[in-house]
């Protein structure tokens, strides 16, 4: 079996179907259905690190359709003007009007590796979009032998938005590998303009060794500079210790991303079953895998002998059973006062939208909102709505206030 975001609903499942409500009216699961742990030997390192309380407060809300007929939409983003633009992992990037009108496929995506979990993959506007029309998006990129690795590009969106011009690729994670998971690919621009690019350990035994070695990019986060040179400031530049471009390191596969309030990064990556974590990056950072995790291998034998080692650090939260993250935002807008500065992430196998409030960088309270199908992608709308990908059934969907 492979990681919850290719597997069937083996690591959870929902308890109550999508539609209006609020975990306060009882539409909503229980906590006590959060489900069986797989490693209930693992203990938390400190109080609060799992299974969060329901929050206090909340909002009613309902799950909206914005558009169907669309593909796996893996990563969207909203123009200017409120037209969507979006990627689908077949390898064709589009926009979606605000009527639900769907463009033909933009031309001058390069060729992407389209099997398992590669394909077209994230997408961010640049900091200098309004001026230049400069957009960035990762993806599998295939490099011959079988082998393959997460490549970032960046192109000038065509002024009729039809065509990618000036396609340059800027960053490749090396070593290229033959193997069709775990890509990773979330992108997110920091408040200096430097962009954080959160990749994978590409699963197998073999590489998944190497997230613990930063002289190269596997299981790493990196940050580059737009044009894919490499910041001064990184932790490993001027050393032998790690390679330029590497920010973090011992990272198992990163699909959700955002910026704090905090101005930091914050990600959540897929454990195999269970451990999934939510974590706050630093520079040079070790977060621990393969060497230390809350989850097990999926053939149920041990994948860590320990949940914690020394220079290695701990998971602000994580879940056990999984939720399959893809797809996070920091709510910041007006349609739901009570949610502002809290996470939204999405999940695949577990179908549904996580809500995690903070307080002083902890978890405090985890709500659950169902959703319609496997979430791969949250975004925060101009309108305040919370947008959704929805690969179950081809549809981005919003979640808004109830009448």
């Amino acid at each position: 079996m492979t990681d919850a975001d290719s597997a069937p609903d083996t690591d959870g499942t929902d308890m109550a179907s999508a539609g209006t409500g609020s975990s306060m009216d009882g539409d909503a699961p229980e906590y006590e259905d959060f489900g069986q742990k797989q490693v209930p030997e693992f203990e938390p390192a400190f109080e609060g690190q799992t299974r969060a309380p329901l929050p206090d407060e909340t909002h009613d809300w309902t799950i909206e359709e914005v558009a169907d007929g669309l593909g796996e939409v893996w990563g969207f983003t909203f123009l200017p003007d409120g037209t969507i633009l979006l990627t689908e992992k077949e390898g064709t990037m589009h926009t979606l009007a605000t009527d639900g009108t769907l463009s033909d496929p933009i031309s001058g995506v390069p060729e992407v590796f389209n099997d398992d979990q590669g394909g077209l993959l994230d997408i961010v506007l640049g900091p200098d979009f309004a001026e230049t029309s400069m957009v960035y998006f990762s993806y599998a990129e295939p490099r011959g032998n079988g082998e393959n690795g997460t490549a970032v590009a960046r192109a000038r969106l065509s002024d009729d938005r039809t065509a990618l011009e000036d396609v340059e690729v800027i960053f490749q994670q090396m070593p290229s590998w033959d193997s069709g998971k775990h890509f990773g690919s979330r992108l997110v621009f920091a408040p200096d303009g430097t962009l954080y690019v959160g990749l994978g350990e590409r699963s197998l035994p073999e590489p998944r060794q190497l997230a613990q070695d930063p002289t190269n990019h596997i299981g790493t986060v990196v940050r580059i500079n737009p044009d894919g040179s490499v910041p001064d400031d990184n932790p490993f530049v001027g050393s032998d210790e790690g390679a330029d471009e590497v920010y973090a390191y011992g990272i198992r596969n990163i699909q959700a991303a955002a910026l704090g309030p905090d101005g930091a990064l914050w990600e959540i990556e897929h454990g195999p079953r269970g451990g999934d974590e939510l974590n706050r990056i630093e520079a040079g950072a070790n977060y621990g895998w393969p060497v230390i995790g809350y989850g097990m291998q999926y053939d149920g034998t041990p994948q860590h002998e320990m949940t914690q080692q020394d220079g290695m650090e701990q998971p602000v939260y994580y879940w056990d059973p999984v939720i399959a993250p893809a797809g996070m935002i920091f709510y910041t807008g007006d349609a739901f006062p009570n949610w502002q500065g809290d996470i939204f992430v999405g999940g695949l196998a577990t179908q549904k939208v996580v809500r995690l409030t903070l307080e002083n960088g902890q978890v405090t309270g985890e709500e659950w909102i169902p959703a319609n199908g496997r979430i791969r992608d949250v975004v925060q709308g101009p309108d305040g709505a919370i947008y959704l990908s929805n690969e179950s059934d081809g549809t981005i969907e919003r979640i808004v206030p109830a009448d």
